[in-house]
């Protein structure tokens, strides 16, 4: 007697075509992420094909599309509305293609879906929202020098606490200054996606839990990007920022930019402090040595851009010389960065560096009081195994 034949699975090729299509994949790059033929994947968007893929090949989708398996089954396509993108400060030479576009519309809905969580979770928990420090609040006439001294000091991390990291430690400054900034009620969040988009970082601009999303950059550059997206928080404005830039315009988005990056280089590197480092010279010089470059830099636990930035805008160095012989280099550098393989201390720590502490705090202090279950918690870290939840929980204080 023959074995009864497994019926398909009701996929819905509208939907896989639509989850496709949203984050403009081409069908070529699907095929080769699945492992089949491009012609398959094509007969499973279409109804007449009759074709579907199995299981393990519909789990794949899901991962790559980054939608849910089962919205794979529904009967119309989700109902997923629009991002209305931030303002866009970035002033690469041709247009974002719709692959970034995509994107960082991706960013943007996962950023704002965090926050909702937040405030989700500190209702649980009885605690009203955060509120940015109305005494940092800045203009674009104020001094950046003044904005950056009067940040640190309200923040509490001194230049000395800077210059005592070790070789090792030095990598650590983004959390540092992540930790400080979080705790003036800011969701400071990591997401690898910024990369597709040839974006540094972004700020979603809001009185109550404002948003600083950056990527995976190296760890110097990564401390700047906070900084610079810290300083579109002090202005009140929202943006999607590019790489480092400095110069005179009477363009609001480039002024915005140019104020953000200076404010960002104060912060990081003193004028006092770098001072003490390096004294200043009569006039501009026409170059600056690599080898004193990258000492300064590794002092201050800055990259070697930021601090070349710095010494332009402090009269140290011309411009021209960051512009014609240095810039160029910096950008294909920072494009070209491989972050070194590193095995994470445990698995779920890459969750948790995502969100960040103060976000991953109220999720586990809801769990731990009872306020929300173990799969309400993985839900809030974007966890499938329970298991990477209780890494989370056991090594979260250490």
């Amino acid at each position: 007697m023959k074995a009864a034949q497994a019926h398909p699975l009701p996929f819905n090729p509208a939907v896989l075509r639509w989850a496709r299509e949203r984050i403009a994949l081409p069908i070529e790059a699907v095929a080769k992420r699945v492992s089949t033929s491009v012609e398959r994947v094509a007969d499973w968007e279409n109804p007449e094909a009759k074709r579907q893929p199995t299981v393990k090949q519909a789990r794949k989708l899901a991962a790559l599309y980054g939608r849910p398996f089962l919205e794979f089954f529904a009967a119309e396509l989700p109902p997923v509305p629009p991002v209305d993108l931030v303002p866009d400060y970035r002033f690469h030479r041709r247009p974002p293609s719709e692959i970034e576009l995509v994107a960082l519309a991706e960013v943007q809905r996962w950023a704002e879906e965090q926050r909702l969580n937040v405030f989700d979770l500190l209702e649980l928990l009885g605690d009203g929202p955060p509120t940015f420090p109305a005494e940092l609040n800045a203009t674009l006439k104020d001094n950046v020098e003044d904005v950056a001294r009067r940040v640190r000091e309200f923040v509490n991390l001194p230049i000395e606490a800077q210059f005592r990291l070790n070789a090792n430690d030095k990598r650590l400054l983004p959390d540092i200054i992540r930790s400080k900034f979080s705790e003036c009620g800011v969701l400071i969040l990591r997401q690898s996606g910024l990369q597709r988009a040839r974006t540094r970082g972004m700020c979603l601009f809001a009185e109550s839990l404002p948003i600083i999303v950056y990527g995976k950059e190296a760890p110097s550059a990564q401390a700047f990007t906070i900084a610079h997206e810290f300083g579109h928080v002090l202005l009140g404005c929202s943006a999607i920022s590019g790489g480092p830039r400095f110069g005179k315009s009477t363009d609001k988005r480039k002024l915005i930019e140019g104020w953000c990056n200076r404010f960002a280089a104060a912060f990081l590197i003193p004028e006092q402090a770098l001072g003490h480092a390096l004294a200043a010279p009569d006039r501009p010089q026409d170059a600056f040595d690599d080898g004193m470059l990258a000492a300064l830099a590794n002092r201050f636990a800055v990259s070697r851009h930021a601090m070349l930035i710095r010494l332009v805008n402090l009269g140290y160095v011309d411009p021209r010389f960051y512009w014609r012989m240095k810039r160029p280099i910096f950008i294909r550098e920072e494009e070209e960065y491989e972050p070194p393989p590193m095995r994470p201390p445990y698995y779920g720590s890459r969750y948790k560096n995502s969100r960040g502490d103060f976000y991953t705090g109220l999720v586990l202090e809801a769990w731990e009081t009872g306020m929300i279950s173990s799969h309400n918690a993985a839900e809030f870290m974007g966890i499938k195994n329970l298991t990477h939840l209780e890494d989370i929980r056991q090594n979260f204080r250490r």
